[in-house]
């Protein structure tokens, strides 16, 4: 059924559209197979909220190294590198002399 193009007639019908499937909202309170809502970082800082099918709270996109500057890069892969665990090893001084209490251990 057509529905007739008349001025000052307001027109109800919903065009669903590819283009307006990806700007709209889910319309419905249950929504199958997705958890909460996840937060998405991107690299720049910027972040937005997405329904995400694993249990996840946040995701943090990766920066592409090759847009950095060299300090800015040498920087960035020190961090990634495992921390060196410093082992720090006491010297005790000792004063303690066995041979001063053997005559206890001995039997009489």
């Amino acid at each position: 059924m057509l529905i007739p193009r008349i001025p000052g007639f307001l027109h109800f019908c919903r065009s669903i559209s590819s283009t307006t499937a990806g700007i709209t909202k889910i319309h419905r309170s249950v929504y199958a197979r997705t958890y909460s809502p996840t937060v998405v970082v991107l690299p720049d800082g910027s972040s937005f909220n997405i329904r995400y099918h694993e249990p996840r709270q946040i995701i943090r996109l990766p920066l592409d190294v090759n847009t950095l500057s060299e300090e800015e890069r040498k920087i960035r892969l020190d961090r990634r590198k495992p921390k060196k665990k410093i082992r720090v090893y006491e010297e005790v001084e000792d004063s303690f002399n066995s041979q001063k209490y053997l005559k206890i251990l001995k039997k009489k």
